[in-house]
């Protein structure tokens, strides 16, 4: 049976059977094997699969909840950054990135921006743009959910993305508008397309 540890790219953590290709951490979220919060604390984190031989097992009591994304791309879209530990460089990258598009900032005042632009109230917080101007990387909402811009527009589920029709007009963004921004300077995200 799946375990509830599973994100996507709206922020929800739900039971599914495909593994991710990073893991994710928002703090103790769980109570024996049921996600009871969204979230314990502003820093939200993305992390390798394995780092140092590093073995825990999963949702231990009393220990952060590992939570799992499809890939770098749903894990921005959900709110997630790199962690400064394992991810060094894309942490580096990030951080850089974020200091050319918003100025130099603390990683906890980003975390807290960060954390205004995800959720509110335990809800998706989206916002609104025109398809045409977004970035390679950022994940829209399209008619029949999560939608991946990368060289054209493709539906996202947790087994990977399948080509979908173009999209057009003003569409609600699941991105972070100031990740959005990074990406538009050039910052690079892994997406798990073939």
């Amino acid at each position: 049976m799946a375990r509830q540890n599973r994100v996507d790219p709206q922020g929800q953590i739900v039971a599914a059977p495909e593994r991710g290709g990073l893991m994710g951490n928002r703090g103790i979220l769980h109570k024996g094997a049921e996600v009871t919060k969204t979230h314990s604390h502003p820093h939200w984190v993305t992390c390798v699969l394995d780092f140092k031989g590093r073995k825990r097992p999963l949702m231990a009591p009393g220990r952060y909840t590992e939570l799992f994304f499809l890939d770098e791309a749903t894990a921005y879209a959900s709110g997630h950054r790199p962690c400064g530990e394992c991810r060094r460089a894309a942490y580096r990258a990030f951080v850089a990135a974020w200091t050319q598009a918003h100025g130099a900032m603390t990683i906890g005042e980003i975390d807290r921006i960060l954390h205004a632009q995800r959720i509110h109230r335990r809800q998706k917080v989206t916002w609104q743009a025109d398809i045409a101007e977004l970035p390679d990387g950022t994940m829209v909402l399209g008619p029949s959910g999560p939608v991946l811009l990368w060289q054209g527009p493709h539906d996202w589920s947790f087994a990977g993305y399948s080509p979908r029709p173009r999209l057009e007009g003003r569409v609600p963004v699941l991105t972070p508008q100031s990740v959005v921004a990074l990406f538009a300077l050039g910052l690079k995200v892994q997406v798990a397309l073939g």
